[in-house]
């Protein structure tokens, strides 16, 4: 009498790709991230007056959102500096191609921008699949948070930071016969540093979250260097900022705040690990001693 072997299926493994099917597959990641990009820069660049007259010269009127949030708090508290003027500045172009340049210029600037979710889930398509089963489940949700915290840093640099610095420069003058005649290159390039810079300072909470993962930070250390990374703070902010003490200020404090809300992140992630291994440990002696 013959036994008879029950056939166990086959297990399916993924296909192993080679140096060059990897190249081939980053090579199309990008090209379709180029694609999107560029597509939005095509619509700003013929949308030219709304990219300009709306988005990049909004903060040199006195009617922009943040000024006019700013003098209904000043009446409220009764502070009238808080309503500003006309601001004292005219904005040239120096250059023959100065203005076709710098259209060219904010156009792809924005298309980055708008397209900076996109660019980055293609990215994250590309890095996803190297990663462990373990490594996918608590790196969910990665696409959405990096766009997330890249939109209020961009909006919070839009609103906040490049109006703070527009309004100082505009109003700064060493001697009341100097006028202030700013170069179009000059205010464009500002505002980009001063947007695309807080989009990017504003993703320290991810980081601290995957370094903390990998075990290359913990919550004890971010809170021995906090004084140091303070410091770091404002260096970054003076390197992206005009060299004022506002503006700096200004981007500072809210990755101060952002630093102390990494640490929490960091405890959490601590605090996670723990318990999964306690789990671990438990099943290991439950293994052992049925």
């Amino acid at each position: 009498m013959t036994e008879e072997t029950e056939e166990v299926p086959a297990i399916p493994q993924e296909k192993e790709m080679s140096f060059l099917e990897h190249l081939e597959e980053l090579r199309w990641h990008i090209v379709r991230s180029t694609i999107a990009i560029l597509v939005f820069t095509v619509g700003l660049f013929i949308a030219k007056d709304f990219l300009f007259g709306t988005i990049i010269f909004a903060p040199t009127q006195t009617d922009f959102w943040t000024f006019r949030m700013l003098c209904k708090l000043g009446d409220l508290v009764s502070l009238d500096f808080l309503c500003f003027g006309d601001f004292p500045f005219e904005l040239q172009s120096r250059q023959m191609m100065g203005q076709f340049m710098m259209h060219v210029t904010a156009s792809f600037i924005g298309g980055f921008i708008i397209s900076f979710p996109y660019v980055f889930f293609e990215i994250w398509r590309f890095i996803s699949p190297g990663l462990y089963s373990n490594e996918k489940n608590v790196s969910k949700g990665a696409v959405f948070f990096v766009s997330l915290l890249f939109s209020i840093g961009v909006l919070f640099g839009y609103y906040i930071v490049t109006p703070v610095a527009v309004n100082f420069f505009a109003n700064y003058s060493v001697y009341a016969e100097v006028k202030n005649q700013f170069d179009i290159t000059n205010y464009v390039t500002t505002v980009a540093i001063l947007v695309l810079g807080s989009g990017i300072l504003f993703q320290l909470p991810i980081v601290t979250y995957f370094t903390t993962k990998v075990g290359l930070v913990t919550p004890e250390l971010m809170i021995k260097y906090r004084k140091h990374s303070i410091v770091v703070i404002f260096i970054l902010s003076a390197m992206i900022t005009p060299p004022d003490p506002f503006t700096q200020i200004f981007i500072g404090v809210p990755l101060i705040f952002l630093y102390q809300i990494s640490i929490m992140i960091s405890r959490s992630v601590i605090r996670k690990q723990a318990k999964q291994e306690q789990q671990e440990q438990q099943e290991i002696q439950l293994r052992k001693n049925p």
